[in-house]
């Protein structure tokens, strides 16, 4: 076990490296660069901007750049943004934590609602219940997540039941600790349901399918043969086996969780890095969008890493070695 962990970190070295170099060239081969915004800009002097291409290496061939970043994040500097006027790491330490408390949020419910319901329809085929939540994960599957917002977002503006838009209420500084978690709660339900609506529906579907399949199986009709409850044979040799697709996509959804909410921060104005690339890959703040990729690089390793170990300790015929 040690050795594969070992060995697919090892491979994220040359992963790293190409993927970064690939996103790096993309962003070069853009019309124009990330300190047009500076030229254009009176207050900017051309002495600032002549520092610029010389700490970053502007002024020069863009592999040199490209290593120069490089030897710049292997020291913790992942660059300077030009649009905030900031460096990138406090721009991504202040933004990590907010989408990881509503991806996370929006993770948990969609994962613990979909595997039951889908369990739920299972067991009831053909029912009543089944049909319904069958009409319910259809909708889910086929409402675009955009379009799912933005009806939310009409709907809080019609009523003024949640807030329209941001992660706290402008007298969040003056409100106790108490107070200041249920204004960020409040504040995040209408993303949350718009991520989490979407993501249930297709796990129950995945569910759903997987257990009926195995219910099939002829190991099945056998336990139910011997006697055994039918709590006992769904539940400790069906699941087991119909659960397997889904920690596939378990590791897979791990690997979004950082940024996997473009859309719905962007919509509902939440301070996440999601929102933060996208104004980024707008501005062409390279290095915000460098530090994003190696984000997502890790994010998609560490992700298909604990879903390889998970499937490997909830199916016994799963050998990592």
């Amino acid at each position: 076990m040690l050795r594969y962990i070992a060995r697919r970190l090892i491979i994220l070295i040359p992963e790293l490296f190409i993927i970064t170099l690939i996103v790096f060239l993309i962003m070069q081969a853009a019309p124009g660069d990330f300190l047009d915004q500076y030229r254009l800009d009176p207050s900017v002097s051309k002495d600032f901007i002549h520092t610029l291409e010389k700490q970053y290496g502007l002024d020069q061939p863009v592999m040199v750049q490209y290593f120069k970043w490089i030897k710049g994040v292997l020291t913790g500097d992942l660059g300077y943004s030009f649009y905030y006027r900031r460096p990138v790491v406090e721009l991504i330490g202040e933004r990590v934590l907010a989408t990881l408390i509503l991806s996370l949020y929006s993770f948990v419910i969609s994962w613990i609602v979909g595997v039951i319901l889908g369990v739920v329809s299972a067991l009831k085929k053909y029912s009543f219940w089944d049909k319904f939540l069958t009409v319910i994960a259809f909708t889910g599957i086929a409402i675009p997540g955009f379009f799912l917002a933005l009806l939310l977002l009409y709907f809080a503006a019609k009523t003024g039941t949640f807030p329209v838009a941001g992660m706290y209420d402008v007298n969040h500084s003056k409100m106790t600790v108490w107070q200041g978690f249920k204004d960020i709660f409040w504040h995040m339900q209408l993303p949350a349901f718009t991520l989490t609506f979407g993501g249930f529906a297709g796990l129950m579907r995945y569910m759903r399918g997987s257990l009926l399949d195995v219910l099939n199986e002829d190991y099945v009709e056998f336990a139910r043969a011997k006697g055994m409850p039918e709590r006992v044979v769904i539940f400790k040799h069906a699941m087991r086996n119909a659960i397997n697709p889904l920690i596939t996509m378990f590791g897979f959804s791990l690997s979004s969780l950082l940024g996997g909410a473009v859309i719905t921060e962007t919509i509902f104005s939440w301070p996440g890095l999601g929102r933060l690339v996208y104004q980024a890959l707008v501005q062409q703040d390279i290095y915000v969008v460098m530090a994003s990729t190696i984000i997502s690089v890790i994010m998609l390793i560490a992700g298909n890493l604990v879903g390889d170990i998970l499937l490997a300790a909830v199916d016994p015929r799963i050998r990592l070695e």
